[in-house]
């Protein structure tokens, strides 16, 4: 999982990609006790590539965006884009990372929640608000969200299949 998530982050520095590995991990972890189950590096229809998308037992997407550097989060001015296509938004951080951006309007605290974690686990330090979708586009976002997953595991056990049924 964590390996799809590093090499859409080259070429980071090193310590970047094992930073974000972590806190992918540990965010996997949480959603996973909570019954709620993602799939790194999820492609959404409008071009923008989810860090983190899942679904949690009541049918609602959840999408994480993951930010390591204060830089790359300050720069970062697409997450907006991510809202269209899910109930909850999280942002994910490491322990270290000043979150005080995210406590501005500019990143509408409103409706995004908050969730630190290292390489063993992660907490809600502020939850997502639920913002639902449209019954028909939920629908779209969990057949899309299950096709990718079910291809991702096709192809880990026959990698002979990785070229047909791209459009992930």
């Amino acid at each position: 999982m964590a390996d799809s998530l590093a090499s859409t982050l080259a070429p980071a520095p090193d310590g970047e990609v094992a930073t974000a590995r972590a806190v992918c991990r540990g965010i996997a972890r949480l959603f996973a006790r909570n019954d709620i189950w993602c799939l790194p590096e999820m492609p959404l229809r409008n071009g923008r590539r989810a860090d983190l998308m899942g679904v949690d037992p009541k049918g609602r997407v959840i999408i994480v965006e993951i930010k390591v550097q204060r830089g790359d989060l300050l720069g970062d001015g697409k997450w907006p884009d991510y809202l269209d296509h899910c109930d909850r938004f999280f942002w994910g951080v490491p322990p270290g990372l000043d979150r005080g951006p995210l406590e501005s309007e500019e990143y509408r605290p409103d409706c995004c929640g908050i969730i630190v974690a290292d390489g063993y686990d992660a907490e809600i330090l502020r939850p997502a608000p639920l913002h639902p979708l449209a019954a028909a586009r939920r629908k779209v976002e969990v057949e899309r969200l299950a096709r990718a997953a079910l291809r991702r595991l096709t192809v880990a056990g026959d990698p002979d299949c990785a070229p047909w049924g791209q459009s992930e």
